[in-house]
Protein backbone atom coordinates (compact mmCIF):
# COMPACT_ATOMS: atom_id res chain seq x y z
CA UNK A 1 0.00 0.00 0.00
CA UNK A 2 1.19 3.43 -1.03
CA UNK A 3 1.03 6.86 0.22
CA UNK A 4 -1.68 9.42 -1.05
CA UNK A 5 0.23 11.88 -3.04
CA UNK A 6 -0.30 15.14 -0.68
CA UNK A 7 1.63 13.03 2.57
CA UNK A 8 4.33 12.40 -0.09
CA UNK A 9 4.32 16.11 -0.68
CA UNK A 10 4.36 16.72 2.57
CA UNK A 11 7.20 14.82 3.35
CA UNK A 12 9.51 15.41 0.77
CA UNK A 13 9.19 19.53 0.96
CA UNK A 14 11.30 18.64 4.25
CA UNK A 15 14.57 17.78 1.73
CA UNK A 16 16.63 20.98 0.71
CA UNK A 17 16.87 21.49 -2.64
CA UNK A 18 19.17 23.88 -4.50
CA UNK A 19 16.94 26.09 -7.09
CA UNK A 20 17.85 26.11 -10.62
CA UNK A 21 15.86 27.28 -13.74
CA UNK A 22 16.27 25.06 -17.03
CA UNK A 23 16.53 26.68 -19.91
CA UNK A 24 15.75 24.87 -23.20
CA UNK A 25 16.11 25.50 -26.88
CA UNK A 26 14.62 23.27 -29.91
CA UNK A 27 14.35 24.84 -32.85
CA UNK A 28 13.79 28.26 -32.60
CA UNK A 29 11.52 28.16 -29.99
CA UNK A 30 12.93 29.10 -26.00
CA UNK A 31 11.50 27.98 -22.98
CA UNK A 32 12.49 27.65 -19.11
CA UNK A 33 11.16 26.67 -15.51
CA UNK A 34 12.12 26.49 -12.38
CA UNK A 35 13.36 23.00 -11.22
CA UNK A 36 14.54 21.59 -7.99
CA UNK A 37 14.75 18.21 -9.15
CA UNK A 38 18.44 18.11 -10.24
CA UNK A 39 21.41 16.02 -9.77
CA UNK A 40 24.73 15.03 -10.85
CA UNK A 41 24.98 11.67 -12.61
CA UNK A 42 28.16 10.67 -13.68
CA UNK A 43 31.86 12.45 -14.15
CA UNK A 44 32.84 10.69 -17.27
CA UNK A 45 30.97 10.92 -19.12
CA UNK A 46 29.44 14.24 -17.32
CA UNK A 47 26.46 13.49 -17.01
CA UNK A 48 23.55 15.68 -14.91
CA UNK A 49 19.60 15.15 -14.79
CA UNK A 50 16.72 16.87 -14.35
CA UNK A 51 12.97 15.74 -13.91
CA UNK A 52 10.05 17.74 -16.24
CA UNK A 53 6.75 17.14 -15.67
CA UNK A 54 4.58 15.85 -18.79
CA UNK A 55 2.20 18.72 -18.32
CA UNK A 56 4.23 21.41 -19.08
CA UNK A 57 5.72 23.31 -22.55
CA UNK A 58 8.98 21.81 -21.45
CA UNK A 59 8.63 18.59 -21.37
CA UNK A 60 7.06 18.78 -24.94
CA UNK A 61 9.76 20.70 -26.28
CA UNK A 62 12.48 18.37 -24.69
CA UNK A 63 10.68 15.65 -27.07
CA UNK A 64 11.74 17.44 -30.00
CA UNK A 65 14.71 16.06 -31.47
CA UNK A 66 17.69 18.26 -31.48
CA UNK A 67 16.68 19.98 -28.04
CA UNK A 68 19.11 21.05 -25.68
CA UNK A 69 19.06 22.66 -22.42
CA UNK A 70 20.55 24.30 -19.53
CA UNK A 71 20.99 24.26 -15.85
CA UNK A 72 21.52 27.42 -14.20
CA UNK A 73 21.88 27.03 -10.86
CA UNK A 74 20.42 30.77 -8.77
CA UNK A 75 22.14 32.64 -6.35
CA UNK A 76 20.71 33.60 -2.68
CA UNK A 77 19.36 37.11 -3.97
CA UNK A 78 17.99 35.47 -7.59
CA UNK A 79 14.25 34.52 -5.72
CA UNK A 80 12.85 36.67 -8.04
CA UNK A 81 13.70 35.03 -10.96
CA UNK A 82 12.98 31.65 -9.78
CA UNK A 83 9.61 32.92 -8.78
CA UNK A 84 9.25 34.04 -12.07
CA UNK A 85 10.27 30.79 -13.92
CA UNK A 86 7.85 28.90 -11.91
CA UNK A 87 4.48 31.07 -12.16
CA UNK A 88 4.86 33.98 -14.89
CA UNK A 89 3.31 32.41 -18.50
CA UNK A 90 4.12 35.01 -21.04
CA UNK A 91 8.08 36.15 -21.90
CA UNK A 92 9.94 34.75 -18.61
CA UNK A 93 13.28 35.85 -20.26
CA UNK A 94 12.06 39.59 -20.04
CA UNK A 95 14.37 40.03 -16.93
CA UNK A 96 17.41 38.99 -16.39
CA UNK A 97 20.59 38.92 -18.47
CA UNK A 98 20.83 36.20 -20.92
CA UNK A 99 23.86 34.95 -23.46
CA UNK A 100 23.43 31.72 -25.86
CA UNK A 101 25.85 28.94 -24.77
CA UNK A 102 28.03 26.39 -27.30
CA UNK A 103 24.58 24.56 -27.73
CA UNK A 104 22.18 27.38 -28.15
CA UNK A 105 20.14 27.40 -25.21
CA UNK A 106 20.12 30.43 -23.33
CA UNK A 107 21.86 30.90 -20.16
CA UNK A 108 21.85 33.21 -17.31
CA UNK A 109 24.69 35.68 -16.82
CA UNK A 110 24.87 35.99 -13.30
CA UNK A 111 23.67 32.60 -12.39
CA UNK A 112 25.28 31.08 -9.38
CA UNK A 113 26.65 29.05 -12.17
CA UNK A 114 25.28 26.88 -15.71
CA UNK A 115 25.32 23.31 -17.28
CA UNK A 116 24.98 23.42 -21.13
CA UNK A 117 23.70 20.32 -22.27
CA UNK A 118 22.74 17.59 -25.10
CA UNK A 119 20.30 14.96 -24.35
CA UNK A 120 22.05 11.83 -23.32
CA UNK A 121 19.15 9.76 -21.95
CA UNK A 122 14.89 9.46 -21.41
CA UNK A 123 13.13 8.13 -18.83
CA UNK A 124 9.78 7.99 -18.33
CA UNK A 125 9.03 7.97 -14.46
CA UNK A 126 4.83 8.17 -13.62
CA UNK A 127 4.01 11.75 -14.90
CA UNK A 128 7.64 12.35 -15.48
CA UNK A 129 11.03 12.26 -17.74
CA UNK A 130 13.80 12.37 -16.30
CA UNK A 131 16.06 14.32 -19.10
CA UNK A 132 19.79 12.92 -18.54
CA UNK A 133 21.96 15.50 -20.21
CA UNK A 134 25.58 15.02 -21.25
CA UNK A 135 27.58 18.37 -20.23
CA UNK A 136 29.05 20.48 -23.10
CA UNK A 137 30.36 23.28 -21.35
CA UNK A 138 29.89 24.85 -17.72
CA UNK A 139 30.41 28.12 -16.11
CA UNK A 140 31.03 29.26 -12.16
CA UNK A 141 30.30 32.70 -12.03
CA UNK A 142 31.09 33.66 -8.42
CA UNK A 143 31.95 30.65 -6.38
CA UNK A 144 32.20 32.89 -3.03
CA UNK A 145 28.56 33.55 -3.26
CA UNK A 146 26.03 31.02 -1.67
CA UNK A 147 23.13 29.19 -3.76
CA UNK A 148 19.39 29.92 -3.31
CA UNK A 149 17.69 26.87 -1.29
CA UNK A 150 14.23 25.77 -1.48
CA UNK A 151 13.54 24.11 1.38
CA UNK A 152 9.02 23.67 3.88
CA UNK A 153 7.89 25.52 0.59
CA UNK A 154 9.67 28.71 0.83
CA UNK A 155 13.41 29.87 -0.80
CA UNK A 156 16.00 30.19 1.40
CA UNK A 157 19.79 31.70 1.36
CA UNK A 158 21.90 28.78 2.59
CA UNK A 159 23.50 28.71 6.19
CA UNK A 160 26.61 27.67 6.54
CA UNK A 161 27.63 26.22 10.21
CA UNK A 162 31.26 26.74 9.48
CA UNK A 163 33.58 30.17 9.53
CA UNK A 164 34.83 30.85 6.35
CA UNK A 165 38.19 30.71 7.74
CA UNK A 166 37.83 27.01 9.09
CA UNK A 167 37.05 25.87 5.53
Amino acid sequence: MSVDSQTFRDTLCHFPAGVTLVTIKAGEQIHGMTVTAFVSVSAEPPLIAVVIDHRGRGHQLLSQPGAVFAVNILNEDQEALARRFALVKDDRFAQGKWITATTGAPVLENAHAWLDCTIYDRHIAGGNTIYVGEVQATHLTEAERKPLVYWNRCYSPLALSLDEESR
